[in-house]
């Protein structure tokens, strides 16, 4: 059995000014005030967009992640549905191959240490459901029936495609203190790396949640 952190990676995105002039450019239409583009018109531009909450024009771009975290997760970030979503799918893939090293991977669960009985608990539930999976596939099983025993603690990963209103939203939702603390441990990552990429769209909320980047930064 392997154990592994999360983790998330941009795929795809527009950065910088290519970015705010093509959001410039849709959202002027709004206004019949094309004729204001000028070299550096499109960052105040945007900027005044989003505190107006005329959030619909973030909406003519976005961004493609790749997510790797556990089930769990998954279930609850899935259900964001101004989305597309491609998923590692327990159906087709069989862990008992070799090309999966005939073991199961699971996320490392961010609220227990290592040393704590609670860690040490979920250790032993993991490697048993990695026994009872391995000895269904081995009993002739298939993977989508042996799937029935794999913990929501199992490793996926999903790519999502977002544009940037619903990612906003799901970084406004995901990076609070309410909500699960393995998302936190995902979003509040990705919110940075997506502030670094597009400062004048994420520059409200990253600074909402700084704090808490910068808490997760020294954990990890």
């Amino acid at each position: 059995m392997k154990i592994i952190a999360p983790s998330s990676r941009i795929l795809t995105m527009d950065k910088g000014r290519i970015l705010l002039e093509h959001l410039e450019r849709a959202g002027r239409v709004c206004y019949k005030s094309e004729d204001k583009i000028a070299a550096a018109s499109a960052a105040p531009f945007v900027r005044r967009i989003i505190q107006s909450g005329h959030h619909s024009v973030l909406e003519h771009a976005g961004a493609t992640v790749r997510i790797v975290c556990d089930r769990g997760v998954t279930h609850e970030l899935v259900r964001h549905r101004l989305a597309s979503y491609s998923q590692e799918s327990t159906r087709y893939a069989n862990y008992s191959r070799k090309k999966f090293s005939n073991e199961i991977t699971v996320i490392r669960p961010c609220f227990w240490t290592k040393n704590s009985l609670a860690y040490k608990l979920w250790h032993a539930a993991m490697q048993e459901a990695e026994r009872a999976y391995l000895a269904l596939t081995a009993s002739g099983a298939t993977a989508q029936a042996a799937r029935s025993v794999l913990p929501n603690s199992l490793k996926t990963e999903i790519v999502a495609t977002c544009n940037i209103r619903e990612w906003r939203h799901i970084f406004a939702l995901r990076c609070d203190g309410a909500a699960h603390p393995q998302m936190r441990e995902i979003m509040l990552p990705l919110l940075q790396k997506m502030h670094a990429a597009a400062p004048e769209l994420f520059a409200d909320l990253f600074e909402k949640f700084q704090k808490d980047i910068e808490r997760q930064t020294w954990r990890s």
